[in-house]
């Protein structure tokens, strides 16, 4: 049995343009100090990684790892969610995603693509270069527009849809094959691969690629009304990297999944800070650790009233107390009278 690791911390809701949330030393040394061991970096941000440089450099990535353990974490995974999701995007999200990219590519969706798949390599090799074996993401979508079928979806549509989407992603995938890297997208509405159904599908349009996984976030499916513990029953094997995020679902006679077009604070379903939603901790972390699930748990922080400071101070320690450290024997291993062929012949009266 294996035990994960963790606290970790993504950083990205936690940028700034005041210190310490300003530049990465400054952020790392703040999250080291509240206890977290190892941070996700968001690769979009070029305060916090030069991701060509770090594909194109060891050096670069050994000062890099150095400068970090000097201050006492190290990292979890690289992230490319945005990157990720303008490797798919439907027309009628355009204007919204192009934020995503660089300025100069806005309203020019095939060089957008093109820019993202390229992030996404690099990522692959920098990733290798920072001896990580682990990658997060979103998968983008081309599907979404169409998730609840009125009027009628035109037959074939949801086919055509991830045959394309996994055209897209069977040459990313293949480049963090060669890397040595899983990829773990997170399930996410919004997102083509948003429970276990859709990334069944993806799954076998890229030929059961070992690669493609998930980062395991039961906010997203608290928010689904999915059965986020019969999940990892299901897809431990395929389960990457952990998000460890609260949220609570809370319907009443006049909105549930959909939420009305509210507002977080006035939605149904609404993140939380850890602790103070409804997700059942306990049952996740004891489900991972009967898994062997070895890699990180690190918080992805958002709530619709807490203070992100607040979130994270109070974050460490929960995940400290919740990570399990599996056992090297069996409890009633005192017990034991130990065995061979023979024995066991005899007590089964042979």
């Amino acid at each position: 049995m294996k035990t994960m690791k963790g606290p970790g911390i993504f950083l990205a809701q936690f940028l700034g343009d005041t210190e310490p949330f300003n530049s990465l030393e400054s952020i790392a040394k703040y999250m080291a100090d509240l206890g977290y061991k190892g941070i996700q970096i968001p690769t979009w941000d070029p305060r916090m990684i030069d991701l060509k440089q770090a594909a194109e450099s060891q050096t670069y990535c050994d000062e890099y790892k150095g400068k970090l353990k000097d201050i006492g974490v190290e990292v979890t995974e690289l992230s490319t969610h945005l990157q990720g999701q303008l490797v798919a995007v439907h027309p009628a999200y355009g204007p919204m995603f192009d934020g995503f990219g660089p300025a100069e590519l806005a309203g020019k969706p095939a060089e957008q693509q093109a820019w993202a798949v390229d992030q996404l390599k690099l990522a692959a090799k920098a990733s290798k270069n920072l001896g990580l074996t682990g990658h997060v993401t979103f998968s983008g979508a081309l599907l979404w527009p169409f998730v609840y079928p009125w009027p009628q979806r035109p037959a074939g549509l949801v086919e055509t849809g991830f045959t394309e989407l996994a055209n897209r992603w069977k040459p990313i995938l293949d480049a963090f094959d060669e890397a040595g890297v899983n990829v773990g997208y997170e399930l996410h509405p919004g997102e083509d691969l948003h429970d276990g159904i859709t990334f069944e599908m993806f799954l076998e349009k890229v030929g059961n690629h070992p690669r493609a996984g998930i980062n395991y976030d039961p906010s997203h499916f608290v928010l689904q009304q999915l059965d986020y513990l019969q999940f990892i029953d299901f897809y431990h094997e395929r389960i990457y990297a952990y998000h460890v995020k609260d949220a609570e679902f809370n319907p009443t006679g006049k909105q549930g999944v959909y939420g009305g077009f509210q507002g977080w604070v006035e939605r149904a379903g609404r993140f939380r800070s850890l602790g103070d939603g409804q997700v059942d901790f306990s049952g996740i972390f004891s489900k991972l650790a009967q898994y062997d699930y070895d890699s990180w748990a690190v918080l992805e922080w958002e709530c619709a009233l807490k203070h992100p400071e607040q979130g994270a101070a109070e974050g460490a320690p929960f995940i400290e107390s919740h990570i399990i450290r599996v056992t090297e024997r069996a409890f009633d291993d005192f017990a034991g009278t130990g065995a061979d062929e023979a024995f066991n012949k005899k007590v089964l009266g042979l």
